[in-house]
Order: structure tokens, then sequence, then C-alpha cells
């Protein structure tokens, strides 16, 4: 009768004669028996040999939800982002798998490649949107614009041409039929319109108007206050859709179950404390050590203690819950020797200024101490 690990080994011979297909089969076999990080990063690497992208992806997150410091699977998820155009994915994979491993060649190899393509990316959307933005709306030809109290209208230069020849061999045939035929009331003459043309300011009643009102830079001048009024209106719509964004963004947070989880719904929060905070109240104080393992870093333990700090006053309780809890994660002592001092001074700082400032409650102020010196942060 097969095994799990049986099944396993069978798909590595297949996959070494670059029979892939086979060796999907005998993978899947091994995890319907028992899943297991290896077996599920195993079948990664056969789709990828395939092509098959999207599968690969999906094996290599279902490897790090069994094991999140599986560094085989961060390279492999990162390679199946790349080639899936998940470019920004794919760098804070091999980002992940270097801090797990820092001296990897293969992931240092990966996240150059990588954020090369990236930002390669970036400039030429920069690019593309300079150059749309440089060209402005497409013409055809010279063109003309023409001011009269009518109106502004442009004209091509084709067009122009055109006119002018029209004009000249029917200017003759125009003033013969003007000088025979009376103009019916309510009509208007060519000689009318040629008055009011070249009488920019002159109003249909002849009252003479205001040079500035009439001329070019009266336009220019209307067309610039309608392009800041508009793009005033289009700011204020931005910051309004932004902020019915974040409203939703915060209903929808779920509990991260790994430290890459965690990371990169934190990373993708930066900047906006208040949903970092939803973020963190969305993950029990006691499953932190669970979470993180052995993946915490020094940078993240600082952010989360200055995010627990923003509501502290509101729920004294629960923040005091995670700074316990952070204290109980793997690691955590070597974390605190190892501050640097500008990370030292900036925890000193809000535990100065937040938590044991005068407004906290008597019976929390024992407790906040004991932890100030687990901290290593001295009075």
């Amino acid at each position: 009768m097969p095994d799990a690990a049986s099944e396993k080994e069978l798909g590595n011979e297949y996959f070494k004669q670059k029979k892939f297909k086979e060796a999907i089969d005998c993978y899947s076999r091994s995890i319907a028996l028992s899943p297991t990080a290896v077996a599920y990063a195993n079948r990664a690497m056969a789709y990828l040999k395939i092509r098959k992208f999207q599968e690969a992806e999906d094996d290599c997150t279902e490897a790090l939800n069994l094991d999140d410091r599986y560094i085989k699977a961060y390279s492999r998820r990162a390679t199946a982002r790349k080639e899936l155009g998940k470019l920004k994915e794919s760098i804070e994979d091999a980002e992940f798998g270097l801090r797990l491993e820092p001296n990897s060649q293969d992931m240092k190899k990966q996240h150059a490649e990588f954020k090369a393509l990236y930002e390669k990316e970036i400039l030429q959307k920069a690019s593309g949107v300079i150059k749309k933005s440089m060209q402005g709306p497409q013409e055809v030809g010279k063109s003309a614009t023409i001011y009269n109290g009518l109106g502004m209208h442009t004209m091509s230069d084709s067009t122009q041409r055109k006119g002018i020849a029209a004009a000249q061999g029917s200017q003759t045939k125009v003033s013969e039929i003007d000088k025979q035929k009376k103009p019916e009331k309510g009509s208007v003459t060519l000689e009318e319109i040629g008055k009011r043309n070249t009488s920019a300011g002159n109003t249909a009643d002849g009252t003479q108007l205001d040079a500035e009102i009439a001329g070019p830079e009266n336009i220019k001048r209307n067309t610039k206050t309608r392009k800041q009024e508009l793009k005033a209106s289009v700011q204020d719509l931005a910051f309004h859709a932004a902020s019915r964004a974040m409203a939703e963004a915060a209903k929808n947070i779920s509990p991260p179950n790994t430290a890459y989880q965690f990371e990169v719904s934190w990373r993708a929060l930066s900047g906006d404390r208040l949903l970092q905070a939803h973020l963190l109240k969305a993950t029990s104080p006691s499953a932190l050590p669970q979470i993180f393992k052995n993946a915490m870093s020094a940078s993240m333990l600082v952010d989360i203690v200055k995010c627990v700090a923003t509501f502290f006053r509101e729920d004294v309780d629960l923040a005091i819950k995670y700074l316990e809890n952070l204290t109980k994660v793997p690691r955590f002592d070597m974390l605190i020797l190892f501050l640097s001092p500008t990370d030292k001074a900036d925890l000193l700082k809000v535990w100065d200024e937040v938590f044991c400032n005068e407004a906290s409650a008597v019976e929390c102020a024992e407790i906040l101490d004991y932890l100030r010196s687990v901290y290593g942060l001295k009075k």
C-alpha cells in the first residue's frame, strides 16, 4: 500500500526524468494522503516546468501555510508571480526569503532580477504618461483659431486654404446678389456678420466691450481658471473616494495566519496607522507568538509597538496584552539585544510619552514598568 512519503519519492524520480505530469500525479497522491510543505513545493516546481504558473503560485501558498519558513516555497512562488506579472509580490517573496536566509545567493540573484524588472516596468509606465501629457490632443496639420463675437473655433490649414479659394470664387456673386436682394426680416447679411467679426469687442446692440473681456488673453485666463477649478474638484472627489476605500478596507481586513501574510498586509497599509491598527486588532494578541515564530524582525517589532501606542489611551488593557504577547515571540530577547540606537530611542519615546505618562491608570503602572525593563528601556 503506497504511503505519502513513497509517492513523494516516486514523484521526485519522475521529475529527474523530466516527466513532469507523472511527477505532479505522484505529488498529488502524496498530498491527498498527508499534506506537507515539501510535497506542495515540489508539485509547484513541476507546475513551473510546464508553465502552469497560477497552480504553482497556489501550491507555494499552501506550502507556506504549513511552514512559513520554507525558503524554497518563497523562491518558487516569487518565480511564479514574476511570470504572472505580479512583480511587486515577487519582490516581497524574495525579500522575505532573504530575511530568512540573508546569505542565500539564489535569493539575492532572484531579488535583484525581479527588482530590476519592476523598476523597468515603473519607468515604462511613467514615460508613457509623460509622453501622453506632452502630446495633448492630436492635431491634423496646422490650425488657426478665429475669435469673433459669436464664439471661438479652430480651422485646420487645409480647411483654411479651401475656405479662401471658395471665398475668392464666390465673392463677386455674393456682392451682386446682395445688391439685388433685400434682406428678409430677422435675417443677417454677410456684411453685418463681417462687421461683427472684425469688431472683436462689439455686442449685438453695438455696445463696445472691454478689450480684456473680449480678447484672447481673457480666454486664456478663463481656461486656466476652469482647469484649476476642475483640478480642485477632481482632487476633492479623489479624497472622498480614498476615504470610502479606506473604510471598506477596514471592514474587509481578515486576521493573518502567518508572518508572511501579516507583513505583506502590514506593508500594504504602510502610512495609515488607523488601518494598521485595524489589522492588529483583527489578530488576537495571544496568536502573535504562533504567527511570527522565528520570523519577527526588529523593525516590525518597533512598528507594532508604535501602532499599539495609537490606541493605548482608548483601550489600555488590549494594548498591554499586545505588549505582553510580543515578549513571548521566539527570539524576542535577541531582537531587543541588537536593537539599533534609533529603534531603541523610538521605543523609549513611545514609553515615556504614551505608556508611562500621567494619564496611565495606577493599576497598569506596575505592569508597564515591568514591560519597560523587558523591552530593555532604562529610565
